[in-house]
């Protein structure tokens, strides 16, 4: 029987650019914040470079991109300012995600199926500089299959709805996270997952079939308030092994 690959964990650093701009200047230090994770063994270091610079500033990409030993991966929208600097960042990893400004974090996923020639635009642009590019969607068959058609790398599949549900409602949602796994993996791409992932709830979905990667933020740079962000990224990083061996 072949031997599961163990789950990779990204880990989002966006929030300690949000403690940052509440109070202006420079601290905490996010590439300060990369190297504590890094450090801890993360296996890549997420950021989103939001259209209103809400948190992450154009700056910190270009530092992370030189600083980091390990994969950079960039969330944005396909704002043509934003494909813009991923080009010429060329970071390892982009993410293309639905942005609103008014919403407080992302809040579902794309809709590629109505969006199919914008984003194929931006993944053939993005891929002409040698970047690989997911797309991060809700487990919908038609929008997982609209990922391979416009010829995306990866799926990231987002487990918000999963880690916002409880019961039956949750066994439910890690169900079509599962199929929608299944289906990625079947038309060739590569599978991901993040949002709203935590130290309760993240090994149901470590131990889904053809995950390579989960990108976790929030609950790791919470938890690291109170433990420093190494343990935060060690304890994260040791449910996610265990639960994927």
């Amino acid at each position: 029987m072949p031997t599961r690959s163990i789950v990779k964990l990204g880990v989002n650093i966006d929030h300690v650019a949000t403690l940052r701009q509440a109070r202006g200047g420079e601290y905490p230090d996010v590439i300060r914040a990369a190297s504590e994770a890094v450090s801890a063994r993360a296996d890549g270091i997420t950021v989103h470079l939001r259209e209103d610079r809400r948190h992450i500033q154009d700056r910190d990409v270009f530092h992370l991109k030189e600083s980091i030993s390990v994969p950079l991966n960039l969330e944005m929208s396909v704002a043509e300012e934003i494909v813009r600097i991923a080009c010429r960042l060329r970071p390892e990893k982009v993410c293309l995600v639905p942005e609103r400004r008014q919403e407080l974090t992302t809040e579902g996923g794309l809709d590629v199926v109505s969006a199919k020639k914008r984003l194929a635009w931006a993944v053939a642009r993005l891929q002409d500089q040698g970047i690989l590019v997911s797309l991060f969607v809700d487990p919908i068959p038609k929008q997982i299959e609209a990922v391979y058609d416009i010829d995306a790398d990866f799926v990231e599949l987002h487990t918000g709805r999963y880690a916002n549900r409880t019961g039956k409602d949750r066994v439910r949602e890690l169900e079509r996270l599962r199929e929608g796994a299944v289906l990625a993996h079947e038309l060739g791409l590569g599978v991901n997952a993040g949002h709203g992932l935590d130290y309760e709830n993240v090994q149901p979905v470590a131990r889904l079939p053809h995950i390579r990667e989960l990108n976790i933020g929030h609950s790791i740079i919470a938890r690291s308030v109170l433990v420093g962000l190494r343990n935060a990224v060690k304890e994260m990083r040791a449910l996610i092994r265990r639960a994927s061996r």
